[in-house]
């Protein structure tokens, strides 16, 4: 099979996106789906996202880990489908899209920052050394000093499988810069390694730390390894809502691959 991708890249956090309207890929075929991302011998990415039709809304998005088994909801993933959906001329500055986790609304502006607006979150859960919660995906949030010291893939691999078993969480390290603004690295599950951004998890690295009091503003500013993203919001009592990650999704290249399937 000849199979034509596009590739795309938020703060660094990259996939393979495939126009999957005609429904011709082979969804069930994780080998696939991991040959795709296989940074050697494919395309190479975090995960790889399939664009769908949907009956009443713009489009559908189906999310892959790059070990090819699906996922819950990817924050970037889901900014850089809105960039890939414009353009494909499916929308213009504004989309309404399904997830694994629900509705979504998005817009898109010129220059492709993408605003997107996240699923609310009911609750927070606050341990002694560290918050946990579900923004699409779940997150274990843990304040640490001298961020970039830390051997992100050991010590994620050991709180994702030491504390959460085989379905695992996703572990974000976080340090404050300054007032309304952190530092975040992440381990993420399914990939189990450091990526460079994860939308999820700045999401829910800036709702721990206005939960726990670490900042007061409800726009928060967030440094991942491969940029800066911005989540906004509103407190409801014991959680969160209209809640929006913004940054850019950026088109990188696009081409064809000859694959086994």
């Amino acid at each position: 099979m000849l199979l034509q991708f596009y590739k795309y890249q938020g703060t660094g956090n990259d996939f393979v996106m495939v126009d999957n309207r005609t429904s011709f890929f082979p969804k069930q075929d994780t080998k696939l789906v991991a040959f795709l991302c296989d940074r050697r011998f494919g395309v190479g990415a975090d995960g790889l996202i399939l664009l769908e039709n949907d009956d009443t809304l713009d489009f559908n998005m189906v999310y892959y880990n790059s070990d090819g088994n699906p996922s819950s909801m990817c924050g970037n993933g889901g900014r850089c489908l809105v960039a890939f959906a414009k353009e494909l001329g499916i929308i213009e500055d504004a989309a309404t899209f399904s997830a694994i986790d629900g509705l979504h609304t998005a817009t898109i502006d010129e220059t492709n920052i993408v605003s997107l607006r996240m699923q609310d979150v009911e609750e927070i859960k606050l341990k002694e050394a560290y918050s946990f919660l579900d923004t699409g995906s779940p997150h274990h949030v843990q304040v640490v000093k001298e961020l970039n010291t830390i051997d992100i893939k050991k010590e994620g691999a050991r709180l994702r499988y030491g504390l959460y078993g085989q379905a695992g969480s996703n572990i974000n390290f976080v340090e404050k810069e300054s007032e309304g603004r952190f530092s975040i690295r992440t381990y993420e599950r399914g990939v189990e390694d450091e990526t460079l951004s994860c939308g999820t998890g700045v999401t829910a690295v800036a709702l721990a730390m206005h939960r726990t009091g670490a900042v007061e503003t409800t726009t928060v500013q967030l440094n991942a390894v491969g940029g800066a993203l911005e989540v906004t919001f509103e407190e409801t009592g014991e959680g969160y809502r209209n809640i929006f990650l913004t940054g850019p999704a950026q088109l990188v290249f696009k081409g064809t691959i000859q694959c086994k399937s």
